[in-house]
């Protein structure tokens, strides 16, 4: 049984995770810690965890379960850091959104450690221990990407943790996992920096009448390019094989869309966007969106 966590950066996501536990399973203690002296102040603040510590070491020395809820670049180096206080037997998971990379650094750094990364795929464009809260993960999923090797009954106590949190839980492949995550977040995120930084370079003009009269497709890019920048550019950076694999994809079908419009193949255009309309349809049906129109947006 898993009795006492220890969360590694209280952001966002480590922040949510520390009170959707309060909420949820007030039997668990927590420990947490954050490498800002100015984010643990907050996070003892807004109570994310029970008790912030001072250094990582003084976090997991008790801890059955340890997430490390930092950039994935920065999970080689998080990892080192507790390695030498984690006690025997505890479980070492994550939250990154590049699975192979972080795998890789979590064996180099804890080598003989039962380690389960976990992708929780859930967040918002905020950042900062003011952005989380506790129904972060409901019904949402979380994908677990175990070693080989990995123990069973350190998969299952990592996948009833989530499931407590109101989670749903998929156990795939770390090299499938990060294909299917570059196609449904990587690429998306890239294609919204892309815009809004086209827009930010037009001339001063032509720039504010952009922002002013900006359109709901616009405003929803926008939204999406304000995501943390050393998450997102730590994530390009460790999944590259797979962003560049499916960025060839995307720029083909991007080519040939440009051919039907200089054509004037209306056909084309017509079947696409059909095809497209039908998978928001099964997005909403899944319940990882709301119906309603504007996303469900209170104005």
């Amino acid at each position: 049984m898993i009795r006492n966590v220890a969360i590694i950066g209280l952001g966002l996501l480590g922040g949510s995770i520390g009170l959707a536990l309060r909420e949820r399973a007030p039997g668990i203690a927590t420990t947490g810690f954050d490498a800002n002296p100015n984010v643990r102040d907050v996070a003892g603040e807004r109570g994310l965890v029970g008790t912030v510590c001072d250094t990582p070491a003084d976090a997991v020395r008790e801890a059955d379960l340890v997430i490390l809820c930092v950039p994935v670049g920065a999970m080689g180096e998080a990892a080192a850091a507790i390695a030498e206080a984690l006690p025997e037997g505890a479980i070492v998971s994550d939250v990154g959104s590049s699975k192979q990379s972080v795998s890789e650094m979590l064996a180099e750094a804890l080598p003989g450690r039962a380690i389960i990364p976990a992708h929780p795929v859930a967040g918002t464009e905020q950042s900062g221990p003011e952005a989380g809260f506790a129904s972060l993960f409901t019904n949402r999923w979380c994908i677990l990407t175990p070693p080989k090797d990995a123990d069973q009954d350190a998969i299952e106590a990592v996948s009833g943790f989530w499931a407590a949190l109101g989670a749903r839980v998929e156990i795939m492949d770390a090299e499938h996992h990060d294909l299917v995550l570059a196609v449904t977040s990587h690429i998306p995120h890239l294609i919204a920096y892309t815009i809004v930084g086209t827009a930010s370079d037009l001339e001063d003009v032509t720039r504010s009448e952009v922002i002013k009269y900006s359109a709901g497709g616009f405003r929803d890019f926008t939204r999406i390019a304000a995501s943390d920048p050393v998450m997102w550019r730590d994530v390009f950076l460790n999944n590259k094989s797979a962003v560049l694999e499916m960025l060839g994809r995307f720029t083909e079908d991007l080519t040939a869309l440009q051919r039907a419009i200089r054509s004037g193949d209306g056909d084309t255009l017509h079947d696409l966007f059909t095809r497209t309309r039908a998978i928001r349809r099964q997005v909403i049906e899944e319940g990882q969106d709301d119906e309603r129109p504007d996303f469900g947006r209170d104005h």
